[in-house]
């Protein structure tokens, strides 16, 4: 049918029918072109997030090239980087540490630093020194991930 439209189109001119096919697949389509495109000029940086417990991630995303600077990590707190699948902390001064960012009570991806990693989900808190459950109902340590720590730049090892 799409084709006889073609056809009849060619001969008499561009039927309305023709025309409004066009103009929807012109109108479906445009968005998606238009998300797909990359501002070239764009410099942002990852920020720290909590994940919303959409991404299921439980294991951190392998190795890299840095992907913070310590200045993004407090000192006394920390910062959850969910693309990365990390909490990273800063317990002392100068002092890295990583952790997965899945709750080992229930899975739910924690939600929060402040002296505590923490998951909103259940109440869970766990130490940003090592992981370990501090409160809640979870009983199991974060699992700890490797860093590295080169000069200002930090990366998952």
């Amino acid at each position: 049918m799409v084709f006889d439209d073609i056809v009849a189109s060619t001969e008499t001119g561009v039927s309305r029918r023709v025309a409004l096919r066009g103009a929807a697949v012109a109108g479906v389509g445009l968005p998606f072109l238009v998300a797909c495109g990359e501002d070239a000029g764009s410099t942002a940086t990852p920020e720290p997030t909590a994940d919303s417990g959409t991404s299921g991630a439980s294991e951190p995303s392998g190795g890299g090239g840095s992907f913070i600077t310590a200045a993004d990590i407090p000192e006394g707190g920390g910062a959850i980087f969910a693309d990365e699948g990390v909490v990273v902390t800063q317990p002392a001064a100068g002092e890295f540490k990583g952790f997965t960012n899945i709750c080992t009570h229930q899975g739910c991806p924690v939600s929060d630093v402040t002296d505590t990693i923490n998951c909103s989900c259940h109440g869970s808190m766990f130490s940003i020194e090592d992981g370990s459950p501090q409160g809640g109902p979870a009983a199991s340590a974060l699992a700890e991930v490797a860093l590295t720590v080169d000069g200002d730049s930090i990366s998952l090892a």
